[in-house]
């Protein structure tokens, strides 16, 4: 027995199987999504292609670990404090309900809590994307307060994700008006757009603005919306459809850029 183990983990959206001696050093990782076993060391080369055997399909290549991209050593130069990539779905109301969880006792649900699960069940949907060569920020903040929901990037482009939360509520749209249900109209595309144009400003490329309806009745659109798309929470994959806008390297150094909190405070 050779006593190497393999660990699956995530890394950065994507999976990778790590191959670890007994005393927890790692010595190989594979990365399933480029097919490369990145070596330490090629004494225990052939060791380690044997445990890594059984989850290995197709043709692999391997090699010492690849040399690290501008993007990855951007990455890397970042102080904690100000990665935005770790932030949750919803995690500016996660931080807001855990500071003041409101009254034990409501005649009425919290309606921040109404909130953050539409933006748990969004994030959950753009999550499932990275395997597509996508990434998703959560809970982008931007000066004076306001914040953009979910940041998407990928090959089809950026886009400004807001979650509006519509359970059982019909929407009408009548741009720049949202109607939910009874409710008084709010001018909601016009903010939609403005926090697409502030990402545009932050990263100086395109950033598209998409609305997000999470569970309504039904939508009655009356004034078709300018340059926003809205869509129903299942059709969010749609937006991993097209491609050929951005090439994986531009995908990665615009990530770096955007997960960075400095980057969005002056826009």
């Amino acid at each position: 027995m050779s006593g190497l183990r393999v660990v699956p983990t995530r890394w950065h959206g994507r999976e990778r199987l790590y191959v670890r001696l007994a005393d927890g050093r790692d010595i190989a990782w594979y990365d399933r999504g480029t097919a490369r076993v990145s070596l330490l060391s090629d004494e225990r080369a052939d060791e380690v292609l044997d445990a890594l055997a059984p989850f290995v399909t197709g043709p692999v290549t391997v090699g010492p670990p690849p040399v690290p991209t501008p993007a990855e050593l951007a990455r890397l130069s970042l102080h904690p404090d100000d990665d935005l990539a770790p932030n949750r779905p919803g995690e500016a109301l996660l931080v807001a309900l855990d500071r003041e969880p409101g009254p034990a006792h409501r005649l009425r649900p919290d309606p921040r809590r109404r909130k953050l699960a539409a933006e748990q069940l969004t994030g959950r949907v753009l999550d499932g994307l990275d395997r597509a060569g996508w990434h998703t920020l959560h809970s982008v903040p931007l000066p004076g307060g306001d914040r953009i929901h979910h940041l998407v990037i990928g090959p089809g482009g950026l886009f400004a994700v807001h979650v509006l939360p519509a359970r059982r509520q019909r929407v009408r749209i009548a741009d720049p008006l949202v109607t939910l249900g009874r409710r008084t109209p709010r001018p909601l595309l016009d903010r939609v757009r403005a926090d697409a144009g502030r990402a545009s400003c932050a990263l100086t490329a395109e950033v598209r603005p998409v609305l997000v309806l999470v569970g309504p009745a039904g939508v009655d659109v009356t004034v078709p919306p300018r340059g926003v798309r809205v869509l129903t929470a299942g059709e969010l994959p749609g937006l991993a459809r097209p491609g050929g806008v951005l090439k994986p390297a531009d995908v990665a150094a615009l990530h770096a850029t955007a997960r960075d909190r400095t980057a969005w405070t002056r826009v």
